[in-house]
């Protein structure tokens, strides 16, 4: 039986352990890469998760939900009573909102010369009116009942808001107008009389101030003409139909000569470019 002797050599040891430490260092170099890569992953999945909460929450919820409506241009109505009148549509959400419809519902009142409406993305509805100016202000039975009904610069007829009308306005009487419907509009032959109306209210004097009433007297021929009602006097003028600013200072100056002389008149006549007292 012999001995076998086994010599490791001190360099054989050495490049032994190096081999080791750097097949450690390897393995300990692959597992932290792959749990930075574990890690960016799930830092990637968290962003892409609170991003798509974001934009669910400020983009897409939005669109399912009570619309924001916002107003302008509104002159005699506030906001709130505009916004009001959409109540009756069946929109739930914005998506559902319905341009054409909200444009149909705001021109149907007689009040709004003119409407815009528009959807802007995700939950914003602006709505932007224009509403009548009354030039006069006129009556109108119905149903047994009299209530003033304003008239605007187009000879539209219109219920004023919350129906009270401008009593500084001059009161036509005798147009004829037998009952009340939105929007429509006096007699074509009797709207340049509120188209002179209109220019005699932007003047720098108010003329209609010493005004009572202003009635419409038709004539057989299909033509009309004006009897003024002073507010300060009791003599009842007489004048064709144009009025205009010259025709008014001289049937002011003419009613101050008379109450100054305390004349016992009742009818001023102003037609045919003369005049003669009664």
């Amino acid at each position: 039986m012999s001995d076998v002797g086994v010599f490791v050599s001190d360099d054989y040891e050495k490049d032994f352990f190096e081999s080791n430490i750097e097949e450690e260092t390897r393995e300990n170099g692959e597992s932290t890469e792959k749990k930075l890569k574990i890690i960016k992953v799930i830092f990637w999945i968290l962003c892409l998760a609170i991003f798509g909460e974001f934009i669910a929450y400020k983009f897409v919820l939005p669109c399912f939900s009570s619309p924001k409506v916002t107003v302008s241009g509104e002159k005699y109505y506030t906001a709130q009573e505009i916004a009001e009148k959409l109540l009756v549509m069946d929109n739930i959400n914005w998506l559902r909102f319905d341009v054409d419809q909200a444009m149909a519902i705001l021109s149907s009142d007689a009040a709004i010369e003119n409407v815009s409406v528009e959807k802007v993305f995700p939950d914003k509805i602006n709505i932007r009116v224009k509403e009548r100016d009354a030039v006069a202000v006129t009556f109108i039975v119905e149903n047994g009942h009299t209530y003033p009904v304003a008239i605007d610069k187009t000879g539209v007829l219109y219920k004023e808001v919350g129906g009270k009308t401008n009593f500084e306005l001059p009161i036509i009487s005798g147009l004829p107008v037998e009952y009340m419907a939105g929007g429509m509009r006096i007699p074509s032959t009797y709207r340049p009389l509120i188209d002179q109306i209109n220019k005699i209210e932007k003047l720098s004097q108010n003329y209609f101030a010493g005004i009572s009433e202003i009635c419409v007297v038709s004539k057989d021929s299909g033509n009309y003409e004006l009897e003024i009602i002073p507010s300060n006097s009791k003599v009842k003028v007489l004048t064709d139909r144009k009025l205009n600013e010259e025709a008014l200072t001289n049937m002011m100056i003419v009613l101050d000569v008379l109450d100054s002389i305390n004349a016992d008149v009742s009818e001023l006549d102003l037609r045919y470019g003369s005049v003669s007292i009664k």
